[in-house]
């Protein structure tokens, strides 16, 4: 499935970071190195844009993990935890983060979405019939394997978690072979909601 990356290729970064927690999370039980992430997908391309949609939880410690990201040149776009009557909650960014890169599509000629979430399908296949090429990077044991399909190119993150993972206190050291030693810390506030924020404390 590997496509031809050109140096010359103008590349757009999406990330779905709540996507990228829980499934490094609940797979690994650890963080995500957003950063190593980013310079994969770049591919010594020319970046154009590297967004990363997160929530806000609303507490203060989050802002450390905004602040990593932003020194590493990703952008954040960030929203509110959307509360109904009845308690139910919604904390997804997949309509923004559609409407952006169909907005900057007519900038790139790379389109790479951090996500293994199959709603994202309707788009890939938009971006590929306006000559965009699409490409996905995801942990593929929470990946849709249809989107896994459509993609110009897929990166399992999982075949490579020491480069991709940073363990929690809990964890140790993750799996793998490679590492960047100037990893986006921040020790990865939770961007999404408060449960996760408790999480490290249990």
């Amino acid at each position: 499935m590997a496509v031809i990356k050109q140096r010359s290729q103008r590349v757009g970064v999406f990330i779905d970071v709540q996507n990228m927690y829980y499934s490094a999370k609940n797979l690994y039980n650890c963080r995500v190195n957003f950063g190593n992430i980013v310079e994969t997908a770049v591919a010594d391309r020319a970046l154009v844009r590297a967004i990363a949609y997160v929530v806000r939880a609303g507490v203060p410690e989050e802002q450390s993990f905004f602040d990593a990201l932003t020194k590493l040149g990703i952008e954040t776009k960030e929203r509110e935890v959307q509360v109904f009557l009845g308690g139910a909650k919604k904390a997804d960014w997949d309509v923004g983060m559609v409407v952006d890169a169909i907005r900057l599509s007519p900038k790139l000629d790379v389109v790479v979405l951090v996500s293994g979430d199959g709603d994202f399908i309707p788009l890939v296949e938009y971006l590929q019939n306006m000559g965009v090429q699409t490409e996905v990077m995801a942990f593929r044991e929470t990946s849709s394997s249809k989107l896994v399909e459509v993609a110009d190119d897929f990166i399992d993150l999982s075949r490579d978690q020491g480069r991709y993972l940073i363990p929690t206190r809990h964890t140790g050291r993750a799996t793998g072979t490679r590492s960047q030693k100037n990893a986006p810390t921040a020790d990865d506030v939770d961007p999404n909601i408060s449960k996760m924020l408790s999480d490290e404390e249990e």
